[in-house]
């Protein structure tokens, strides 16, 4: 995960104001007609715009992960869970954060299934007998020292505005999915951490057009820094992503 640039992007847009295309930044100031090319109809719907959607599993995520086999673990496996655990943590502490500063429904909802995200990484821990990073996990601490500063410089930012604040989220979504992808096909080999990672990339998709529904909804925009245009197009051109039910398939969100 490149954090330092992120966290040079974050440390940037605090000193120089909102780079991204935006109108007024007050709640009551929405616009009918933002000037971006998006499918209104998925991103405007009334769920999609709260981060309201409930994660389902046809059998509980204990159950889906121990379905698969205990396979050795290499480094670089155990580095990912590691990294995913806090990565995790870190968005759903920024997000909780955030509620009660701008107190809109999308910041409680995908707090909550950040929580979900995380500890399925943690059934994998547990499974595989590791140290967990998350143990008794203070809000806005983190072992690793890029998350932790991380963490500080999104919650600067986030604070800043309403557009700010919903920016940030599209950040995390944004490095998530381009983290989450990256390991599936460089570092991830073990059935078990494939499918809670698909998992964790689906999920992370929906919360990418939650909060960029919510951005062009407020005449803003969003510019991905970490995933490709092309596939960011893709994401926020397709609706929110079900999952199909099953240890077999992608059940988060």
């Amino acid at each position: 995960m490149k954090l330092k640039k992120l966290s040079g992007i974050l440390f940037l847009v605090a000193i120089t104001g909102f780079i991204f295309i935006s109108c007024n930044k007050t709640e009551a100031n929405l616009v009918s007609d933002p000037g971006t090319s998006v499918n209104k109809e998925f991103l405007f719907d009334e769920a999609v715009l709260a981060g309201d959607f409930p994660e389902f599993y046809m059998a509980g995520p204990t159950n889906c992960i121990d379905s698969f086999p205990f396979e050795e673990l290499s480094e670089g496996e155990i580095e990912a869970l590691m990294l995913m655990r806090e990565e995790e943590l870190l968005a759903k502490d920024v997000y909780t954060a955030l509620y009660p500063v701008w107190n809109i429904p999308i910041f409680n909802n995908i707090s909550k299934s950040e929580n979900q995200h995380t500890t399925m990484v943690k059934l994998l821990i547990e499974k595989y007998d590791l140290d967990d990073p998350g143990e008794g996990h203070e809000p806005g601490v983190f072992q690793n020292e890029d998350l932790q500063a991380l963490y500080d410089a999104l919650i600067i930012q986030g604070n800043l505005s309403l557009i700010d604040g919903l920016t940030v989220g599209a950040t995390i979504e944004d490095v998530d999915i381009f983290d989450l992808e990256e390991l599936l096909e460089n570092v991830i080999d073990n059935q078990d951490i494939t499918w809670v990672f698909e998992n964790l990339c689906r999920g992370s998709r929906n919360h990418m057009r939650a909060f960029y529904g919510n951005l062009v909804f407020r005449g803003a925009d969003y510019i991905p820094q970490y995933i490709t245009q092309e596939y960011f197009d893709e994401i926020i051109n397709s609706p929110h992503e079900p999952g199909s039910g099953g240890c077999g398939g992608c059940n988060t969100q």
